[in-house]
C-alpha cells in the first residue's frame, strides 16, 4: 500500500463476528499500528487522512461488512463507532436482522431494528453501506437515512448481471441523496471476471458518471491480498452453512479468482487512473474518482450529526 502511495483503505473486521470477536479484531488491528507505525495508522476523520498522506503512511478505516458485531442492541453503534468503525453494512447477502441480503429470493425491505439502528448510525456519524443487500431494502435505507449512504464496492449490473452488482435505479437514488459508489476490481464482479479489459472497466466508469456524475463515483477494489482460502471461505459461508456458498452469480469456484492483471495489487491504481484519463476523464476528475470524491464524503460522514 505504501509503494503505491495509497493514502486510505477501508478494512474489513468483520463478516459475521460476534461483539466479542469484533472486539478481539480491533486488539489486533491496534497491535499492527503500533508495529508498523512507519506504515499505517488507524484514522476516523477526514483530517486524520490528510495527515496520514502528509505522514506518508496509509490510513485505515474500520469497517463492517454485515450488522452481526452489532448483535441485537443498537446501542453497540456508538460503542463501535468511538472505537473507529466508521462504515456498516446491513446486510451480508443473507437476511439480517436489519436488512436483506442480495441472494435472498425475497426482498422484505428494512426491518423495524433496522430503522433504528439506521436512525443511530446517522446521529453518531458511523456510514450505511449497502453493498451486499438486496435492491428494495437498498432503495429503502437510501430513502430513509437523513445522510447520504454508500455502496462502497459493487458494479452496475449492466456492465455485469452479478447478484451484487446494482441496478441503474438504485445508482440513480444513491446519488440524487449524495451517496457514493465505490466500483469494485473483485473478478466476479467484472465484465469476463478475471480478463476483464482496463478499457472496459474504465468506460463503465465514464457510463457511470454519464449516468449521475463524476462527483459521486469512487473507488472500492474489494482487494484481498496473501490471504488464505480460510478467509474467504468464512466470508461467504460464516458460520450458517455447512456447505461451500459460491454466490456472485459465478461459476462454482472455491478460493479466491485471479485478479485482472491490470490491478493485481495495491501498488497498481496509477494503471487505473491512467486508464481514466485514456477514457477521457480531465486530470481533476481523474483525481476526484481516485480518492478526493471519498475524502470530500468522509469529511461530511464521519463525524456526529449534533457536530455538523
Amino acid at each position: 500500500m505504501r509503494r503505491g502511495r495509497l493514502a486510505c483503505v477501508h478494512v474489513t473486521i468483520a463478516y459475521h463476528e460476534t461483539c466479542v470477536e469484533t472486539l478481539r479484531n480491533i486488539g489486533k488491528w491496534n497491535q499492527l499500528f503500533a508495529q508498523h507505525h512507519d506504515l499505517i495508522m488507524q484514522v476516523g476523520t477526514a483530517e486524520e487522512v490528510a495527515a496520514a498522506a502528509e505522514a506518508d503512511k496509509t490510513g485505515v478505516v474500520f469497517g463492517f461488512q454485515n450488522c452481526s458485531p452489532i448483535e441485537d442492541d443498537y446501542s453497540l453503534v456508538e460503542i463501535f463507532h468511538t472505537l473507529g468503525v466508521r462504515f456498516m453494512q446491513l446486510s451480508y447477502n443473507n437476511q439480517s436482522p436489519l436488512a436483506t441480503g442480495c441472494y435472498e429470493q425475497r426482498d422484505c425491505g428494512i426491518t423495524r431494528f433496522g430503522k433504528q439502528v439506521i436512525r443511530e448510525m446517522n446521529r453518531v456519524g458511523m456510514v450505511i453501506d449497502m453493498s451486499h443487500s438486496a435492491e428494495r431494502s437498498t432503495l429503502e435505507a437510501i430513502e430513509l437515512s437523513s445522510r447520504p449512504i454508500a455502496i462502497t464496492h459493487a458494479n452496475p449490473t449492466s456492465f455485469e448481471p452479478a447478484l451484487r452488482n446494482k441496478s441503474a435505479q438504485v445508482i440513480k437514488a444513491l446519488a440524487a441523496r449524495g451517496g457514493m459508489f465505490g466500483f469494485s476490481l473483485y473478478p466476479f464482479h467484472l465484465k469476463n471476471g478475471s480478463a476483464c479489459r482496463l478499457e472496459d472497466f474504465c468506460s463503465m466508469v465514464a457510463r457511470t458518471a454519464e449516468l449521475v456524475g463524476v462527483e459521486h463515483l469512487g473507488l472500492g477494489s474489494d482487494l484481498c491480498q496473501q490471504q488464505p482460502d480460510t478467509v474467504v471461505n468464512w466470508m461467504r459461508n460464516g458460520r450458517w452453512s455447512k456447505s461451500l456458498d459460491y454466490g456472485e452469480g459465478s461459476a462454482k469456484q472455491a478460493g479466491w479468482p485471479q485478479p485482472p492483471q491490470w490491478f493485481s495489487d495495491s501498488t497498481q491504481y496509477d494503471n487505473i487512473a491512467a486508464g481514466l484519463a485514456q477514457t477521457g476523464f480531465s486530470e481533476p476528475e481523474v483525481q476526484q474518482i481516485m480518492g478526493r470524491n471519498w475524502r470530500q464524503f468522509f469529511a461530511q460522514s464521519f463525524t456526529p450529526a449534533s457536530a455538523e
